[in-house]
Parts: C-alpha cells; structure tokens; sequence
C-alpha cells in the first residue's frame, strides 16, 4: 500500500504540477490585459478630472485677477429723506452706485445734483406697498440704475447697493 500511496502521491504532484503551469500562462495574459485596461482607465480618468477641476480653478483665479485689477469703484450719494406717495409715510435711504469706469467718476461727481433730483423724484412717487417687499426693492434697485444711468446720457453705473433703507 505504501507504494500505491506513493504513486498516487507522486501522480497526484505531477497532476498538480502541471495544472500550476498551465495557470500562469492563462493568468499572466489576462492579469496582463486587466492591468493594462486598469491603467489606461486611470490615466484618462486622471486627465479629465485634471482638466475639468484644475484647468477651470487656473481660469477662475486669473478671472479673480482682473477683477482685482479693475477695482470696484463706488459713488455715494448723500442719504435720502423724503416722503413716499403715502400721505404721512416716509423713506430714509441711502444708495451707492457701482461705476462701471473708474475714470468716470469725475463726471458723475460734476452731475450730482442732477442725479439725485432724479432719484428724489422716482423715489417720492413710490408708495409704502410698492417698496416694503424685496421683491418691491429689487424693482426700486433696476429702476433707479436705469434712471441714474438716463441722468448721465450714457451708461456709467453698473449697479446699485442701498446702505440704508428705512421706512416709517
């Protein structure tokens, strides 16, 4: 039995022997293909997440730098304090205009009385509902830009900001 055991020991070993050496082969070339495909799959993925996230933070940050260039450039009125169409309502307001031009400033300083006898007559005809609303402010806010900008015979301002806004 001893023999019997050894040749199929040794049957056995040279079955398993032969089946180990056929596997790499099979192994190897599709280990080979898989790694292959795996790296190429990373590469492209890494070329177009690079581009998608890094290519627009370049362009966002160089965006930043020319509006960092062209700084923001604000015109302050003196503040508002008027009656609305109400009768006994009142606004007090404040408004800063964003000039789209640095160089304009000189010329918007020289029309300041005839601006802000524009906006003191759009904002008296306002009523309390027609400006109580955010909505209502935001209206007010594109009608006195359009307003400012008609004063000045061209478009010199780009937005508006209200630093005070108080209604009784």
């Amino acid at each position: 039995m001893d023999a019997e055991k050894e040749d199929i020991l040794i049957d056995g070993i040279e079955e398993e022997s032969s089946e180990t050496k056929a596997r790499p082969k099979g192994l190897g070339k599709k280990m080979m293909i898989i790694l292959g495909g795996l790296i190429l799959l990373l590469g492209a993925g890494g070329y177009f997440g690079y581009t998608l996230f890094f290519l627009d933070q370049g362009k966002a940050e160089k965006v930043q730098e020319q509006k960092a260039k062209g700084k923001m450039v604000l015109f302050a009125l003196d503040p508002f304090l008027l009656n609305l169409s109400d009768p006994g309502r009142h606004l007090k307001v404040a408004v800063q205009l964003e000039l789209l031009r640095e160089e304009d400033e000189l010329k918007v300083k020289e029309r300041a009385p005839k601006l802000r006898d524009t906006l003191i007559l759009l904002l008296s005809s306002k009523s309390t509902d027609s400006v109580s609303s955010a909505e209502g402010k935001f209206q007010l806010k594109d009608e006195i830009l359009l307003r400012a900008n008609q004063a000045m015979d061209q478009e010199v301002f780009k937005n508006v900001y209200f630093t005070d806004f108080v209604m009784q």
